[in-house]
C-alpha cells in the first residue's frame, strides 16, 4: 500500500484521490485554499465524463442531479437562423452508452468531496499551499508555503492551469493568453420567457463572438455563458462587470440572444487562457492530472471529462507496490498524452467555427446544416463514445 500525496482538490484532484483509494492506497489530498470549494457555474459532462464517474460510483446520482440535454444547438447569431442541432437523446445514447447532461461545478464538486471524507483511505488537508517537490529513489515529498515537508511514495499534481508542481516539472512559464474575454452569470429560470427555455445546450455564433446558455441546478437557473475576442493580453479571472456593457458588447446580436443577454445580473468576466499540449508530464515519481497536465479552452467541453479519465486510469494502473509507482506514472503519461492533446487542439480550433462573419459564417452555416444526425455523432465520436480511457485515441476535426 502506498501514500499517495494529490496536489489540488479540485475535481480533477477530488477524482483522483477516489480512484486511487479504491486501488487499495492511502491518499492525502493538500488543497492551497482555506476550504475545498469550487467556484463557477455551470459543466457539461458528456457521456465519456458520465462513463468515469460510474467508475467512482457517482454516475448514478450525478444522472439524477443533471439536467438531461435533448440538443446541442448551433444557431447563427447574428440572423437568429437555426442552423443545426445534434439530437441527444435516442440513437445518441444508444451509441455512447450514457446521456449528456450539465450540472453545477459546485454541485459536482461537493459529490466527489463528500465521497472523499466517507472514504477510509482518503485525508483532506485545507490551507495547505504547495510550492515545490523533492524526490529521490525511495519517496516524494511536498514542500508548503509554510516551509513544512510532506512525504509520501508519490507526488499528484492537480493544482490546476497555474500548478506549482507543473512550473517545477515542466518549466513552461505563464498560460498562454488567448484574448479572448468570457462573461458569466446565472439566472432564475423563472424570469426567462417560456419560448427561450430550451432543453439544449445552445450556441448564438457572432462575428469574434459566441453566446452559450443552458439550464442548471435541477433546471431553476440558466448558465449564461459570452465570449468576445477583444485581443484581451492580461489573464484576469471573475472581475465584476457591468451589465450594460455586456448588452452593448454584443448588440450585433439577434434578437433572441439579446433578450436572455439582458435578463443577466452580476456578470463577471474571465480572459480565456490555456496552454501547449507537451508529452511528458512525469518526473519519477511525480506526474500531472487534468488541467495541470493538459490546460484546454472550453470549447469542447470537455476538461472536466478528461481530468475525471485522468483519474480513473490512475486508480487502474496504479494496482501495483509502491516500487513500481513511477512506471506505472510514465504508463499513465503515455496512454493519456494523445488523447487529451488532440482534445486541446480541437478546443482551441473550435474558434474558427464560432467567430467567422460575412461569407464565411455562411459557408460554416452551410456545411454544419447539411450534416445529418448520424454524421454529427460520428464527429464527436472519438471524444464522447471513449469508456476505455487508456486507449490512444486521436480524432476528429474541430467542433
Amino acid at each position: 500500500m502506498a501514500n499517495v500525496l494529490i496536489v489540488g482538490g479540485g475535481i480533477g484532484g477530488l477524482a483522483a484521490a477516489l480512484s486511487i483509494a479504491r486501488a487499495g492506497h492511502e491518499v492525502e489530498v493538500l488543497e492551497r485554499n482555506d476550504r475545498f470549494a469550487e467556484l463557477g457555474a455551470g459543466i457539461q459532462l458528456a457521456p465519456n465524463g458520465i462513463a468515469a464517474l460510474d467508475r467512482l460510483g457517482l454516475g448514478a446520482v450525478v444522472r439524477e442531479r443533471a439536467v438531461h440535454i435533448d440538443h446541442l444547438r448551433f444557431m447563427d447569431g447574428v440572423t437568429g437562423e437555426h442552423v443545426v442541432s445534434m439530437p441527444l437523446t435516442g440513437e445518441y445514447r444508444r451509441r455512447f452508452g450514457n446521456p449528456y447532461v450539465v450540472v453545477h461545478r459546485g454541485e459536482l464538486h461537493r459529490l466527489l468531496y463528500d465521497a472523499c471524507l466517507a472514504s477510509p483511505g482518503v485525508r483532506l488537508r485545507a490551507g495547505a499551499a504547495v510550492t515545490a517537490y523533492e524526490q529521490d529513489d525511495m519517496s516524494a515529498t511536498v514542500v508548503l508555503e509554510t516551509g513544512e515537508r510532506i512525504s509520501g511514495d508519490a507526488v499528484i499534481g492537480a493544482d490546476g492551469i497555474r500548478s506549482a508542481v507543473r512550473g517545477q516539472l515542466v518549466g513552461d512559464g505563464e498560460p498562454r493568453v488567448s484574448g479572448i474575454t468570457a462573461y458569466r452569470c446565472l439566472i432564475p429560470i423563472d424570469v426567462v420567457p417560456d419560448e427561450l427555455r430550451w432543453n439544449a445546450v445552445t450556441w448564438w455564433a457572432g462575428p469574434k463572438c459566441h453566446f452559450v446558455h443552458y439550464a442548471i441546478a435541477g433546471g431553476r437557473y440558466l448558465n449564461l455563458a459570452a465570449s468576445f475576442d477583444n485581443a484581451a493580453t492580461q489573464a484576469v479571472a471573475g472581475v465584476p462587470v457591468e451589465k450594460q456593457f455586456v448588452q452593448d458588447l454584443f448588440a450585433g446580436l439577434a434578437d433572441a440572444p439579446r433578450r436572455l443577454l439582458a435578463l443577466g445580473e452580476d456578470w463577471k468576466a474571465w480572459v480565456l487562457v490555456d496552454r501547449e499540449p507537451v508529452d511528458n508530464w512525469t518526473d519519477g515519481r511525480v506526474t500531472l492530472l487534468g488541467d495541470a497536465a493538459h490546460p484546454m479552452l472550453h470549447y469542447a467541453a470537455q476538461g472536466a471529462c478528461q481530468a475525471l479519465e485522468d483519474a480513473v486510469l490512475l486508480g487502474d494502473l496504479l494496482d501495483c507496490s509502491t516500487g513500481e509507482l513511477g512506471r506505472r506514472f510514465a504508463q499513465y503519461n503515455h496512454e493519456r498524452f494523445e488523447r487529451t492533446a488532440a482534445v486541446q487542439r480541437v478546443s482551441r480550433e473550435s474558434i474558427r467555427l464560432w467567430h467567422p462573419a460575412g461569407t464565411d459564417a455562411k459557408a460554416r452555416n452551410e456545411m454544419l446544416s447539411s450534416m445529418s444526425a448520424t454524421q454529427l455523432h460520428d464527429h464527436v465520436a472519438w471524444m464522447h463514445g471513449v469508456s476505455d480511457f487508456g486507449a490512444v485515441l486521436t480524432g476528429g476535426a474541430s467542433g
